[in-house]
């Protein structure tokens, strides 16, 4: 853990704990220092930035920054790079910031990952196209879900509208092998936009609800960390976890080539 490319202490990540304001990213570094998606990484802290703090982030100086903290490790890891500023407090978070830079380290999960199960559930981030720490309504909802035996929870609008998971986004395969995004305020994934990229047809998206779900033939789940992941069932609805899509989108995936850090 680094802030600013030097070791941390506890007065300088408590804000993050009592007051847990600021954006970030994760990525899946292979490789040593190979990111699937890096300069949209980079693209996504400088736009957030702007949107949380007023204010400039420079995307060479967290590569350098990130570079520092794998110091050559050999792992595959996921690396967060989490934008705060530890001088503001709760009664003056108006003030002018100056946002630093705090590096993490943690081992990346085996791929692929297995299924998930999920269930559905009303709820809306705050500012839903920034990638903010602001995670207890998300995280909450999750619990909630496991806690009724289920893997995880996709968020809907009032009306049934399907949205994303919690941590990632999902994507429908209909019966004529197309890849459906719903259409809805969802955070604009990393591995979302890739995927779409490497389609050789047009990104196709709708709105999506509850009750057209048994319409659809398989579903998945993407994010930096695992890329792609069959989505077993959303409620009652079930779906083959081995849909032979699902196996195409994550091949195409895999075989972006990672960019250098």
């Amino acid at each position: 853990m680094e802030l600013d490319g030097n070791p941390v202490d506890l007065d300088q990540v408590q804000a993050l704990a009592l007051v847990n304001y600021g954006h970030f990213t994760s990525m899946r570094v292979e490789g040593r220092t190979g990111v699937r998606g890096l300069n949209l990484h980079l693209d996504r802290l400088t736009r957030d930035c702007r949107t949380v703090f007023d204010s400039e982030l420079d995307p060479e100086r967290i590569r350098m920054l990130v570079r520092h903290a794998l110091n050559g490790t050999d792992k595959v890891v996921v690396v967060r790079v989490t934008v705060f500023d530890p001088q503001l407090d709760l009664g003056h978070i108006g003030a002018g910031a100056q946002p630093r830079v705090l590096v993490t380290l943690r081992e990346a999960p085996h791929t692929p990952v297995g299924p998930v199960r999920l269930q559905s559930a009303v709820y809306s981030r705050d500012l839903p196209r920034a990638k903010h720490i602001g995670l207890f309504g998300a995280l909450h909802q999750r619990r909630t879900a496991q806690r009724n035996g289920y893997d995880d929870v996709v968020f809907t609008t009032a009306d049934g509208t399907l949205t994303e998971i919690a941590t990632s986004n999902i994507g429908f395969i209909d019966t004529d092998g197309r890849l459906i995004w719903p259409r809805a305020d969802v955070l604009p994934g990393i591995t979302m936009r890739l995927i779409s990229q490497t389609r050789d047809e047009d990104v196709l998206t709708a709105p999506i609800t509850l009750a057209q779900l048994p319409q659809f033939v398989a579903a998945v789940a993407t994010n930096a960390a695992v890329g792609v992941r069959a989505v077993s069932s959303i409620d009652e609805t079930d779906w083959p976890a081995g849909h032979d899509m699902i196996g195409v989108l994550r091949k195409e995936y895999e075989a972006i080539p990672p960019e250098r850090i």
